[in-house]
């Protein structure tokens, strides 16, 4: 006879109240272009009104040894479609619960909307330009190790040396997956000077399968320097998938110049080496 025995720890804070904000916002966007398949007579276009639907519930409280613990729940209506199940649209846009402390660093675990630690920092020097105008080719987030959006821990420890600030991010296996792992080191001492570095894993199955499965790492490095009026700041990203249509390097570069507290101008671009498609760039 075999016995079989199960056990969950579970840990409750009931805070007290939960404070609610949001924006009011009417949209209104454009959009047209030419590929290089079409003539310009024939051009894609797209006119929509929309209006913003987020509300943010939040709050925090101390505990007796000094801890603090928070709670956020983001509601975005229809901002998460599973095309893979019957749910087409989720309420929730994310939610994570916080603890805190000078001596424990601060500890979050995201149920939804999570970020890896590598991610964190992964952003391109001129910063995602190519995000914001074609998600055709950073919209797979093969620039960043992905992953952890769900259910997924993410630890920045307490200051060891004035100005370094060191995180890491776990997500267990799910299935035959293998747990994702990443780690960050973000490095202000210097003033004017900030330079970051994060590497993580993106583990799919045992097997080593491709499509959205498929075994990654991705490393981004990124300096900035700012001195007086102007900032010069680059970056470098590599993805490298055990797919190789799926590999990804990116290289950025921008200057920026302030001319004063309400205006700046700033040249950036972005140019991206993948193997799924053509070598593109942005400025």
């Amino acid at each position: 006879m075999t016995a079989l025995a199960a056990s969950l720890v579970s840990t409750s804070v009931f805070a007290g109240e939960l404070a609610v904000s949001g924006s009011a916002g009417i949209n209104w966007e454009n959009y047209s272009g030419t590929t290089s398949a079409q003539s310009n007579e024939s051009k894609d276009s797209t006119k929509s009104f929309s209006m913003g639907n987020q509300i943010t519930f939040s709050g925090s409280g101390e505990l007796d040894n000094g801890m603090t613990v928070g709670l956020s729940f983001t509601l975005d209506e229809g901002d998460n479609v599973d095309a893979s199940s019957a749910v087409t649209s989720s309420v929730f846009d994310g939610h994570k619960v916080t603890v805190s402390s000078d001596a424990l660093g601060t500890f979050v675990f995201h149920g939804e909307g999570g970020d890896s630690a590598q991610n964190a920092v992964g952003d391109t020097a001129a910063g995602n330009i190519w995000d914001n105008f074609d998600g055709r080719t950073t919209g797979a987030a093969k620039l960043s190790e992905s992953g952890m959006s769900t259910n997924s821990m993410h630890y920045t420890l307490p200051s060891m040396v004035d100005g370094l600030t060191v995180s890491a991010s776990y997500s267990p296996n799910k299935g035959q997956d293998e747990s994702d792992t990443a780690y960050a080191l973000v490095y202000t001492g210097v003033e004017g000077l900030s330079v970051s570095y994060g590497s993580g894993t993106s583990d799919g199955d045992a097997a080593g399968s491709g499509g959205s499965t498929a075994n990654a790492d991705t490393t981004s490095m990124k300096v900035s320097y700012a001195y007086g009026p102007v900032t010069i700041a680059y970056s470098d990203h590599e993805h490298d998938s055990n797919t190789n249509t799926s590999d990804q390097d990116a290289t950025s570069w921008k200057v920026s110049y302030t001319i004063s507290d309400a205006m700046s101008v700033s040249y950036g671009t972005e140019e991206i080496d993948s193997k799924g498609t053509a070598d593109t760039s942005d400025a």
